[in-house]
């Protein structure tokens, strides 16, 4: 197999493998975007094991953990290595008016979805509009009760 070889892309790689290193667990890509009475927030992260995957509310803050292992055969020569592997966390810190009771999550062909209902009292409403007889009346309705 012939493959490309560029020395600058080569040291771009190895400085990124060295700050993400320092830098402790690596960031996941999120897409977040509202539905509906609800809003929905899928993460990237292929190739991690469901059951490593993490999900809880403290307050307003959601977090999401996840961990993708390395391969870890002893014999195996890798030629290219540029998926990282180990601790991702998200956090973000949630608004008013978000049902933080029924949040919910499933992760299919390595997206994580997250659906965070909007509450009630935070929905849209109609009000009606009354007229001033209309008004008067029930004042005058309750005044005499």
């Amino acid at each position: 197999m012939a493959m490309y070889w560029d020395p600058f892309r080569e040291l771009d790689r190895l400085a990124a493998g060295m700050i993400d290193s320092r830098q402790g667990p690596r960031v996941m890509p999120i897409d977040l975007h509202r539905d509906g009475d609800h809003y929905v927030l899928s993460a990237d992260l292929p190739g991690v094991d469901p059951g490593s995957i993490d999900v809880d509310v403290d307050g307003q803050l959601l977090t999401i953990r996840a961990e993708r292992t390395l391969r870890s055969d002893s014999d195996v020569q890798w030629l290219a290595h540029e998926r990282p592997s180990g601790s991702f966390l998200r956090q973000l810190t949630l608004g008013e008016g978000l049902d933080i009771t029924s949040i919910s999550a499933h992760y299919d062909n390595g997206v994580l979805s997250v659906v965070i209902p909007v509450s009630e009292q935070a929905k849209p409403r109609k009000i009606e509009v009354q007229s001033a007889p209309q008004i008067e009346q029930q004042v005058t309705t309750k005044t005499s009760s």
